[in-house]
């Protein structure tokens, strides 16, 4: 997959696209990408992406603090593993959003990606305030000679799939349905920073991670999570809070991997979580919070069990 911006699209080369924000790359985006895919293959078109950046809500409601489901590098990462031909990234401005629908179809898709095939979700709307759909698309591939695909919503557990109930589930800690509803366990990048060192003192040495400040947090607690590296599944817990038994006054998110002593500081890495272990507790001192980091490792040794037994 190739990343780049529509001035730098070859207008030579017809495409079939798909456009949206596209945060979480959930089952219902997944789908609209196999549609993409599948046409590109079929009519012999470019596949592209076409997605926005910053989110425009970040943008519109002056709302730094939206809790996106995944960064923009996270985004890349797993759009890579699809065989889209190009990655489209439009910067989201307040100028941007006031394109009427008809401006944004012609401006961006005919004359800036040759657009001959445009997939859309069933509930998709666009252009200024976001007041056209399906319908008025229908009326400009009649003007501008293009195709138009819809597609249905993507069903689990009798609820539509969205990012805002995957967002929802998570604040809840329920990262079964989490994860079930993005089709991939949910993903944690950041930077290993320098911490207080207490973790080795209670045996259970951590990396403690920074997150982009617009990256959707899980809620205070333990979990039990892996990462890659060198192509190797490492399992480990996490713990993301205040640290209540040594009264902290900041966030921290800290990660003790098993059976693993590599130095990460300084390095940027990527947690999957598979599920929550337990809330936050404020214990009476460090012997009681390291017999309960006991308990929780048992616990994440029995769910690594039955993974591999499973797989």
């Amino acid at each position: 997959m190739i990343s780049l911006s529509i001035d730098d699209y070859d207008l030579n080369l017809p495409s079939v696209i798909t456009v949206g924000t596209f945060d979480g790359i959930h089952l219902g985006h997944q789908k609209l990408i196999d549609k993409v895919l599948e046409i590109s293959k079929k009519e012999n078109l470019n596949s592209i992406i076409l997605s926005f950046y910053p989110h425009p809500k970040i943008v519109l409601n002056n709302n730094p603090q939206i809790c996106l489901l995944n960064t923009l590098d996270e985004k890349k990462e797993i759009l890579n593993s699809y065989d889209i031909d190009y990655l489209v990234l439009k910067e989201f401005t307040k100028e941007f959003s006031r394109l009427s629908a008809l401006e944004f179809v012609r401006d961006i898709l005919i004359n800036g990606l040759n657009v001959k095939h445009i997939v859309i979700g069933y509930d998709h709307h666009f252009g200024r305030n976001r007041d056209a759909n399906i319908l008025q698309l229908k009326e400009f591939s009649k003007i501008f000679d293009f195709r138009v695909t819809e597609v249905s919503a993507m069903i689990q557990d009798n609820i539509s799939v969205s990012s805002t109930k995957i967002r929802g589930f998570i604040n809840n800690g329920d990262f079964v349905s989490a994860n079930k509803f993005l089709g991939y366990d949910f993903i944690l990048t950041g930077k290993v920073i320098r911490g207080l060192g207490r973790g080795k003192t209670l045996g259970f040495p951590t990396a403690n991670v920074s997150l982009d400040m617009n990256k959707i947090k899980p809620g205070n607690g333990v979990y039990f999570i892996y990462s890659k590296f060198d192509n190797s599944i490492v399992y480990g817990m996490m713990n993301i809070g205040f640290n209540p038994t040594f009264k902290d006054k900041s966030l921290s998110i800290e990660i003790h991997f098993f059976n693993f002593n590599k130095d990460l500081y300084d390095l940027k890495i990527s947690v999957c979580i598979i599920q929550k272990i337990r809330d936050e507790i404020k214990f009476t001192n460090a012997n009681q919070l390291a017999v309960q980091l006991k308990s929780d490792e048992k616990k994440c040794f029995e769910f690594i069990s039955i993974l591999k037994k499973t797989t």
